[in-house]
């Protein structure tokens, strides 16, 4: 059994790549577009051609997928097995045997894995450093994969003080069992319920109109986005602040900011000094 398999059946890590297979299905030119349009915003760039992009904790391969498409050699890395699967097949769909494009299995806690793989013009890691169970030595590897001028792209859930504290709690009671998962389950999913109705109501739209817009919108169900927020363990956040500080001492600048003032992630775009 694999360390990541281990973690999950102690209820120390959420299975986070189950979910990628059905938004597989539902990925079109439109998605893909979408995809390629936010890392050109993000760095500011129409292109990426010639330049090496590093994604730490793939996922459904969609943003390795954008960068190869905008020209980029990509390496992508995930420690969850069914997200590599995942990101294999938009692999295997879009660039089959492209030696620009390698995926693999590896941890970005992994200090001599990542040495391994030397440094990037952009490393790009959304949402994902803040389920590592250690997000602070996951920021300063990644960061640490950036070569000279190039780019750190990645996003971070923003700290809301008690209420964070109070999610990490729901959260590591999801992971815990099937009681655990029980509990939370039916304590949530019906007030998560009764407010996309009452969102779909003010909106003036048919329920069954609303969810499947958001389907639609994001790829999967809005029952699955919903396990995926309450089951999001490990679970640290951070307030902008101290992610300034942090990447300042280690000579990076700041390209861009977007906060947010609850839930939610704030999004940074970093540049290493040359």
């Amino acid at each position: 059994m694999s360390t990541h398999a281990i973690e999950i059946a102690r209820g120390e890590r959420f299975e986070f790549g189950a979910n990628w297979a059905a938004f597989l299905d539902t990925l079109d030119e439109r998605r893909l577009s979408e995809a390629e349009r936010s890392v050109r915003e993000l760095l500011e760039q129409p292109s990426l051609a010639g330049q090496t992009f590093l994604d730490i904790g793939s996922g459904s391969g969609l943003f390795s997928l954008a960068a190869r498409r905008l020209g980029a050699s990509v390496h992508s890395i995930d420690y969850d097995p069914q997200s590599v699967g995942c990101t294999n097949t938009l692999r295997a769909r879009y660039f089959a045997n492209d030696p620009r494009w390698t995926v693999e299995e590896g941890s970005v806690l992994d200090r001599e894995f990542l040495e391994t793989l030397g440094e990037f013009d952009v490393v790009y890691s959304w949402g994902v450093l803040h389920h590592t169970g250690d997000m602070w030595t996951a920021l300063d590897l990644a960061a640490g994969r950036v070569a000279p001028g190039g780019a750190f792209v990645f996003a971070l859930y923003n700290d809301q003080g008690w209420k964070s504290g109070a999610w990490l709690r729901v959260k590591k009671l999801y992971c815990s069992g099937l009681v655990g998962r029980a509990v939370v389950s039916a304590a949530f999913l019906p007030y998560f319920a009764a407010r996309a109705l009452c969102a779909s109501l003010i909106l003036h739209r048919n329920p069954v109109t609303y969810f499947t817009e958001y389907k639609a919108a994001r790829g999967m169900s809005v029952y699955y986005d919903w396990k995926d927020w309450l089951g999001g363990y490990p679970f640290e956040v951070a307030g902008p602040g101290h992610v300034l500080s942090a990447l300042r001492t280690k000579g990076f600048d700041l390209v861009l900011l977007r906060t947010v003032r609850g839930l939610g992630c704030n999004e940074f775009v970093f540049r290493r000094a040359r």
